[in-house]
C-alpha cells in the first residue's frame, strides 16, 4: 500500500473577531480567566453572510492552489466537519460543486469531531490506493459558535469557526504512520436532534485527563511504526484546545517546547479545522520546508483521537 504526502495547504477563517473582553459582555468571565486556563484571547464567528460550506470551499480552493494542481486533478473529496450546514447535502458535495471537481469520483463527509482531518487523511489515503486517482483533497471546518450555549462560561469561550484543507497525493517513498483509536462516551457532546438547541457540552477535567495521556500514546505509536522519533520531525501539530495540556504533554515528555505549534491564542478551538490551519499557518509563513516530517495528532469528541507522521512536499 502506498503512503500520502502533502502537496498543499489553505485556510480561511470568518471575518468577525471575537476576543475575551467580548465574552465578558455577556457572561461572567474575564480575559484573565480565559487566558490563564486556556492560553486563548480571541477567536472568529461567522457572520450572517459567512457559513460552514463558504468557509470549507474557500480553504480547499486555496490548498489546491497551493498544490499547483488544478480542480480536475482531484480523486477524491473528503470534508471532516460535526457542524455541516445541513445533514445532506454533504459539505464535500458543496465543495466538489462549487469548485468545479470532477462528478466521478467519491465526495462525502465524516463525523470524528476534532479528530476528524486525520482520519480523512487516512481514508483519502485507502482510497486513492483502492483507485486509479493520485489526488485527494481533505478539509477540515466547522461553524461551532452556531452550537454554543453562551451562558456556558465553561465551554463558549473555548470554541471558533474555521476551515483548513489540505490536497494530499500518492507517494512511493514517502514515510509515513498512522494510528485512530476511539472510546466511546460522553465527555463531549453535542446534543440533539430535539425541541430544544443543541449546544457543545464539555467534562473539562475528564477531557483534560482523556488529552494529555493519549497525545504521548499517538506520538509513541507513531514513533513506533515509523522509525523515526518526534526529535526527528520539524513540527508536532497537536489538535488546539487548550494551551495548559500541550505545555503539560511537552513537560511530561521531556520534549522540546519549540516543536510544538500552538495558535489557539488566535483562534480558539475548532475542531476538525484546527490542525489543517495550523498546518497552513506554518507553510504560509515559511516553516515548513519540502521535505519536512511532521507529526500531527488529534483528539476529541467521540471520544476519538488520531495520529500520523507525514512529509510535506509543499513548494
Amino acid at each position: 500500500m502506498k503512503n500520502i504526502e502533502i502537496l498543499g495547504t489553505g485556510r480561511a477563517i470568518p471575518s468577525k473577531v471575537v476576543t475575551n473582553d467580548d465574552l465578558a459582555k455577556i457572561v461572567e468571565t474575564s480575559d484573565e480567566w480565559i487566558t490563564t486556563r486556556t492560553g486563548i484571547r480571541q477567536r472568529y464567528f461567522c457572520d450572517e453572510n459567512e457559513s460552514a460550506d463558504k468557509l470549507a470551499i474557500k480553504a480547499a480552493c486555496k490548498a489546491i492552489e497551493s498544490s499547483g494542481l488544478n480542480a480536475q486533478d482531484i480523486g477524491v473529496c473528503i470534508c471532516a466537519t460535526l457542524s455541516g450546514d445541513y445533514a445532506t447535502p454533504s459539505m464535500a458535495c458543496m465543495v466538489q460543486r462549487e469548485l468545479g471537481l470532477r462528478e466521478n469520483i467519491a465526495s462525502f463527509d465524516i463525523n470524528a469531531a476534532c479528530s476528524g482531518f486525520l482520519y480523512g487523511l487516512e481514508v483519502a489515503r485507502g482510497m486513492l490506493n483502492g483507485s486509479l486517482e493520485k489526488y485527494a483533497l481533505v478539509v477540515g471546518c466547522e461553524q461551532l459558535s452556531r452550537l454554543l450555549d453562551m451562558t456556558d462560561r465553561s465551554t463558549c469561550v473555548l470554541f471558533g469557526d474555521g476551515a483548513g484543507a489540505a490536497v494530499v497525493r500518492l507517494s512511493e517513498d514517502a514515510p509515513y504512520a498512522s494510528t485512530l483509536g476511539a472510546r466511546g462516551g460522553y465527555e463531549i457532546l453535542a446534543e440533539g436532534p430535539g425541541k430544544e438547541p443543541s449546544h457543545i457540552k464539555m467534562q473539562g477535567q475528564d477531557v483534560f485527563k482523556f488529552a494529555t495521556s493519549i497525545i504521548p500514546l499517538c506520538i509513541k505509536e507513531l514513533e513506533e511504526k515509523s522509525g523515526y522519533s518526534s526529535g526527528d520531525v520539524s513540527k508536532v501539530i497537536c489538535h488546539q484546545a487548550n494551551e495548559r495540556i500541550i505545555d503539560f504533554v511537552v513537560r511530561r515528555m521531556k520534549a522540546d517546547p519549540d516543536r510544538f505549534y500552538k495558535n489557539m491564542d488566535r483562534y480558539g478551538n475548532t475542531s476538525a479545522a484546527s490542525v489543517p490551519i495550523a498546518l497552513d499557518e506554518l507553510a504560509e509563513s515559511g516553516q515548513l520546508s519540502s521535505g519536512d516530517l511532521l507529526m500531527l495528532v488529534g483528539f476529541g469528541g467521540g471520544l476519538t483521537w488520531a495520529g500520523a507522521l507525514i512529509r510535506y512536499a509543499g513548494r
